[in-house]
């Protein structure tokens, strides 16, 4: 991009800046530091960046125009000034009524999707009922039981004018399945349907441990889920491979986009091998990363990430259709980064996180409560995490022109760095067999177990502030108020169950269970059985352990 001799003038100007202005000031005061790093990837960061660290740049190549090749400064060739990202507030607790009432909540106060919270005993293919579930129904999310629980919580939306997305996995079909029958319902066309199921069965393993079969299964499940959605709902989302959580363990920004893009590798190469065409299902495929603290090693994170998806699906995959190629992702604030200490900073953590998902170009984004790192948030503060994005949208002109820290120099070579580090990791990943052998060696979870040790004993010893954790703290305690669920709200959701199993027809139930175990048992598609017993009202558990009975349950 850079003249040879531009360049040259450039460098001897650097040189007598650094004898003549800046030298005498480092004598005097020297920095505040000796060296200075990214905030998770431990890059050094220079001084001062110039034309000479990016003059290898080629802008039509490495950067082009949003809407075209490779991808780097956004998706869509207008990017926020024809729409603004999807506000997607993620959202639910206790039982479904009161999930409803927080949707319509949001709905009300200017949310533009749902974004869907599950139990833990959902997450594991448990109904409320269960053994394993005692205690923690309702307390990380919605329990959901059956279609009857589902049909309460999107009472009064219309599934043709929203869009929803489930923060759920292993039993990601049956929520999927209940979804298209509350529209069925409500008479909506399936090919109408929009919304996204997280369904990224490899990052459980590797970081949030909510899974139920083993691998290989679960991937049959995953790939009859794209085949499935090709054909009966083109508009949604069949997967949203996930950086998210493998950051919350502990990753770095390189590790977070080359362990999630090693995901995606592999999920198109069990579809391929399943005989699904790449331009068929590759459109369907969605990311869901995390917006951390550092905001310009976010945004180089999130423009390196777009530039290596389009490059992976064209020369590995041989996709040709352009929505194969382009990675469109979702982000939510980093939940890791919220301190139980000084509650109200987590307000100022939060919009800096947004800053940073909004100028790397993302597609939708989930700003965290101030008090999640003590329950589910309130009204109160998911109504500020709201306004801070409306707040960005519409007064902080950052939405306003495309890609606005495209040419940066530290930025653009930020942004190569992160992208060399992750090409490298994802070298390593093939030299471990892909991505689903390494996964099952425990390989990538020593990766972030590693840097996770190291960034906890930098915060022990405060080479890491954490501003009023280890450093600036106060003695005060402020008063908050915290979401509970009861003992009682457990035992309603029991009864309810009771309720459904009692009055459902229980010979329906066992037919449809007995044609699902033996579509497990065969190669057919899973999702049409899955389809049929959840309209009978067959419950979560049930149909999890049905094919916990041909598949088996996973222990690492």
């Amino acid at each position: 991009m850079y003249d040879s001799e531009d360049l040259e003038r450039i460098r001897e100007s650097r040189e007598e800046w650094e004898a003549d202005t800046l030298g005498p000031t480092l004598d005097r005061f020297g920095e505040r530091q000796e060296q200075f790093t990214t905030d998770t990837g431990g890059q050094p960061v220079d001084r001062l960046y110039t034309p000479e660290d990016v003059s290898e740049l080629d802008y039509e190549e490495d950067l082009g125009f949003p809407g075209e090749e490779p991808y780097t400064r956004g998706p869509y060739p207008t990017m926020y000034r024809g729409r603004l990202w999807t506000m997607r507030q993620y959202a639910g607790f206790g039982t479904p009524d009161e999930t409803n009432e927080r949707f319509h909540y949001l709905l009300d106060q200017g949310q533009t999707g749902l974004s869907m919270a599950f139990d833990l005993p959902t997450q594991m293919g448990y109904d409320s009922d269960a053994t394993m579930a005692q205690g923690e129904v309702g307390k990380s999310g919605v329990a959901i039981d059956t279609l009857a629980d589902f049909e309460r919580v999107f009472k009064g939306i219309p599934l043709d004018e929203v869009s929803t997305s489930m923060t759920i996995n292993a039993p990601a079909s049956v929520l999927l399945a209940m979804y298209i029958a509350v529209g069925d319902k409500q008479g909506v066309d399936r090919e109408e349907l929009r919304g996204t199921i997280q369904n990224d069965i490899l990052k459980e393993y590797v970081a949030r441990n909510t899974y139920i079969f083993p691998p290989e299964p679960s991937m049959r499940v995953i790939t009859d889920i794209f085949e499935f959605c090709a054909d009966e709902t083109p508009k949604f989302n069949t997967i949203s491979i996930s950086g998210y959580h493998i950051r919350e363990a502990g990753a770095t920004a390189a590790q977070e986009i080359a362990f999630t893009l090693a995901d995606g590798i592999e999920y198109v190469e069990t579809a391929l091998d399943a005989g699904l065409d790449v331009d068929e299902f590759a459109p369907q495929l969605s990311f869901f990363f995390n917006a951390h603290n550092n905001i310009l090693e976010e945004v180089a994170k999130f423009r390196a990430a777009r530039r290596m998806w389009a490059t992976i699906m064209e020369e590995r995959f041989g996709a040709e259709s352009p929505k194969s190629k382009q990675l469109k992702f979702h982000t939510q604030t980093a939940g890791s980064t919220l301190t139980a200490q000084q509650i109200d900073n987590n307000i100022v953590r939060v919009a800096y996180q947004a800053l940073a998902a909004v100028l790397g170009g993302t597609q939708s984004l989930h700003t965290n409560g101030k008090d999640e790192a003590l329950s589910i948030p309130t009204e109160d503060s998911v109504r500020t995490a709201l306004r801070t994005q409306q707040i960005l949208a519409h007064e902080s002109g950052a939405a306003d022109t495309i890609d606005p820290l495209a040419g940066s120099y530290y930025v653009e070579s930020l942004t190569d760095d992160v992208e060399a580090k992750a090409l490298d990791l994802i070298d390593e990943v093939e030299q471990q067999g892909g991505m689903r052998q390494a996964v099952e060696d425990q390989w990538v979870q020593r990766q972030i177990q590693d840097v996770a040790f190291e960034r906890q004993e930098e915060v022990e010893e405060k080479d890491r502030v954490i501003v009023g954790v280890n450093e600036f703290q106060v003695d005060e305690e402020a008063e908050v108020d915290i979401e509970e669920v009861t003992e009682e709200d457990e035992q309603r959701k029991v009864n309810g169950l009771e309720a459904v199993k009692d009055d459902r027809d229980e010979a329906a139930v066992e037919d449809a269970l007995a044609a699902l175990r033996d579509a497990a048992e065969s190669d057919e598609n899973l999702m049409p059985y899955i389809v049929d017993a959840v309209k009978a009202y067959a419950s979560v558990g049930e149909i999890c352990n049905t094919l916990r009975d041909v598949f088996g349950e996973h222990r690492p």
